[in-house]
């Protein structure tokens, strides 16, 4: 086994793409990084896949952030849950706010030295521990997100006061500069949702985008 290495690397401190502020929309290339991710679609109140998902996915991260300091040296803070959110009419999102529609696929960050082998024996370690417990283990993904140019602000307050500000993002900023949504709109949840209060919630909302260039075309 290496030597440990000293500290607890916090990847939401040492990527720029998990910084932001309320009231502004900020414009970043964010750069390609592998997740663990599990798909479902429905009423995350209500959905019993959606709390299956997070039954699922929290294991297997710690399992592999033990993995990674117990035998690479290199221990990290599991990263905040985040998800993609899409619907056929984007309006179940900012207007109609019919969460029946929604589809997501919830995802962990994990660093880019974690290897597919390391995952998959991740995978198996959990499937042992709690075998018969219900865990969508064959549906997990572990897949590389590349998003690119995206816009992003902080939202502080409960979920369903997020419509407001997705609207002027996708109908106001994003169009005066001359760009285009392509892509899942995308939240990182920096607070606890289990612990905090809904008015303390901080939540980043993320859109990619394209300029429009001949390349992006």
């Amino acid at each position: 086994m290496l030597a440990a290495m000293t500290g607890k690397v916090d990847l939401k401190k040492t990527h720029e793409s998990y910084q932001a502020r309320p009231g502004e929309f900020r414009l970043l290339q964010v750069p390609p990084m592998q997740y663990l991710m599990l798909d479902g679609s429905g009423d995350p109140n209500s959905s019993a896949q959606f709390s299956t998902a997070l039954e699922t996915l929290y294991p297997v991260a710690y399992t592999l952030k033990f993995a990674s300091k117990n035998h690479l040296g290199r221990d990290y803070v599991v990263p905040p849950l985040e998800g993609l959110w899409w619907a056929d009419d984007f309006s179940a999102f900012t207007t109609a706010r019919d969460k029946s529609l929604w589809s997501w696929r919830l995802m962990l960050l994990v660093p880019d030295w974690i290897s597919p082998e390391m995952v998959e024996q991740a995978r198996r370690v959990v499937a042992e521990k709690k075998a018969g417990d219900g865990l969508r283990l064959d549906g997990l993904l572990f897949q590389t997100l590349q998003e690119g140019l995206c816009v992003q602000t902080l939202h502080v307050g409960p979920f369903d006061e997020e419509g407001p500000v997705l609207q002027q993002m996708h109908h106001e900023f994003i169009p005066q500069h001359g760009l285009a949504l392509t892509g899942s709109h995308h939240e990182i949840y920096l607070s606890d949702m289990r612990r905090t209060s809904p008015e303390k919630l901080r939540t980043i909302l993320r859109q990619p985008v394209t300029d429009g260039s001949p390349e992006n075309a």
